[in-house]
């Protein structure tokens, strides 16, 4: 019988070869790539010395094209818990030195294992995707695995965060767990995302593309919108990654983590009342708004090249955590249009399903006309958003920087949707349409332009009588659709103060098993 030295000398021979992963040729390769290794990533997202592995010795027990005389160090990932920034987190980090961080049914069964784990602790779950994809020699087990990851990412949507990063190649079957996932990061130039590849896609379309164009971070950040984020390297991303987390809590049950700040909560914005053009056919920038806004000037940013008609992002007012969409007058003149619904809605879910304040800024002329649009299903994509806004229960707050017109300002987040306080600068203007097509429509106002001497004079001067009359807060203010018209330079104390009072806020959905969003 072994001595408890002998078998303590078994246990870390043991440990050490699996530590090594695929060897040293493998891993200089890893690095040759500008990509870390596994444990490596692993060693940079958790507090030092809290990562706490978990099924090391797992192995799998295909038998197939001689794999029973294959071994793969953990079966090519690697799962378990720690501390990031002294906050509870499950994951995994698939291991590309060995066998290609390819997916087999015990690979699979390991992630699937943290991922209950994850749910029944309340913790959130990151994901760190380098694989060659599905382990073709373990045939439809390779399958069982995938869809085993797939029913756990829906049921853990919405009861803690899901967050993905794409290290490395990420293929086939394997992208839909990340799509299923709250947010995607990517690495530029060393990871990629595509159902199939550039010579699949040449040998059935005859089209020619290649890894970076089809499925790279840039693709996927700019076109796609399958991604949230961009990085320059593996550190980077974990970086990112790390800031993300700081806005968010645990599980749905948790409120985000509050952050201590010395920015007065009722300090002025005097440099607000000047950021908008007097002339309302100017852009300007609306970032600068919420940076003028939120605590410190910090405003991050997921999405930021997608979809920039809208912005999306966390910020925090004295301390808590907001969410924020924005409309952005700098691209498309702040129209909604297919991608933008898609991006907002999205974002507005994300904020309801863990308990954070939704902050709304408007200057939205309508939705985009034209159309592609219309083939492209903007009546559906853009009733995403009013249901979004609709179902969301946290507490809604409106600013209205300037235009707020039509469908589009019921979208965005109006009284009528829930929108628990309106505010509107006085230079607002809100209405069912601008003055000019007014002038084209209202029956009374085209006899008068049709009968007059000088029809264009004519036009002009009933262009100007509606903006008078209608161009402005003052006439949903009249009607309580907007709370209270502010001086720009009050808004983040006026923010601030409704934030804390409703903070408390509490509001229940009728009975239902769920609802059927227009998807």
């Amino acid at each position: 019988m072994k001595t408890m030295q002998e078998r303590l000398k078994e246990l870390s021979e043991k440990e050490q070869k699996i530590l090594e992963m695929g060897g040293a040729d493998r891993i200089e390769k890893q690095h040759a790539k500008g990509k870390l290794t596994a444990r490596e990533r692993l060693d940079l997202l958790f507090d030092k010395g809290t990562f706490r592995e978990i099924d090391m010795f797992v192995k799998h027990r295909c038998v197939n094209f001689g794999m029973q005389k294959v071994d793969i160090p953990a079966d090519g990932v690697i799962t378990g818990h720690g501390l990031v920034n002294g906050r509870p987190l499950f994951a995994f980090s698939q291991d590309f030195t060995s066998r290609g961080g390819s997916l087999g049914e015990k690979h699979a069964l390991k992630i699937a294992k943290i991922m209950d784990l994850a749910l029944k602790a309340g913790v959130p779950f990151v994901g760190m995707n380098d694989s060659g994809g599905a382990r073709v020699e373990e045939g439809v087990d390779s399958l069982f695995g995938y869809g085993n990851i797939f029913f756990r990412n829906s049921r853990a949507s919405g009861v803690i965060p899901q967050i993905s990063l794409i290290m490395g190649p990420c293929a086939g079957g394997a992208v839909y767990s990340p799509a299923m996932t709250d947010y995607v990061f990517m690495v530029k130039n060393t990871s990629y995302m595509f159902i199939t590849g550039p010579e699949v896609i040449k040998s059935v379309t005859g089209e020619v593309t290649n890894f970076e164009d089809l499925g790279g971070a840039m693709a996927h950040n700019t076109k796609s919108g399958n991604a949230h984020f961009a990085c320059e390297d593996d550190a980077h991303t974990i970086e990112e990654l790390k800031k993300l987390l700081s806005f968010l809590p645990n599980n749905n049950m948790d409120d985000p983590p509050m952050q201590p700040t010395n920015d007065d909560p009722h300090r002025l914005c005097p440099e607000l009342e000047t950021i908008v053009p007097d002339n309302p056919k100017s852009g300007y920038d609306m970032k600068g708004i919420i940076r003028s806004i939120v605590d410190d000037g910090y405003f991050f940013e997921p999405h930021e090249f997608y979809a920039t008609n809208v912005l999306t992002g966390f910020a925090r007012l004295n301390g808590k955590v907001v969410g924020i969409v924005a409309s952005q007058p700098l691209v498309l003149a702040g129209c909604l249009d297919i991608d933008a619904s898609d991006k907002a809605s999205r974002f507005v879910r994300f904020c309801d399903s863990f308990n954070i304040p939704l902050l709304t800024f408007v200057d939205v002329p309508g939705y985009l006309p034209g159309t592609q649009q219309e083939w492209g299903g903007i009546i559906r994509h853009g009733a995403k958003l009013l249901w979004s806004y609709s179902e969301a229960t946290v507490p809604k707050l409106t600013v209205v920087t300037r235009k707020n017109y039509g469908g589009s300002y019921i979208a965005m987040s109006s009284q009528h949707l829930g929108a628990d306080m309106v505010f509107s600068w006085p230079n607002a203007e809100i209405a069912v349409m601008g003055a000019q097509g007014a002038a084209n429509i209202i029956s009374s106002y085209r006899k008068e332009i049709k009968a007059a001497e000088n029809p264009e004079e004519k036009r002009q001067e009933k262009i100007a009588e509606y903006e008078e009359a209608f161009n402005n807060p003052y006439k949903a203010a009249e009607r309580g659709y907007v709370d209270a018209v502010i001086r720009p330079s009050e808004t983040r104390a006026r923010l601030i103060d409704t934030l804390e009072i409703m903070l408390s806020k509490t509001e229940q959905m009728p009975p239902k098993k769920h609802g059927n969003v227009p998807l």
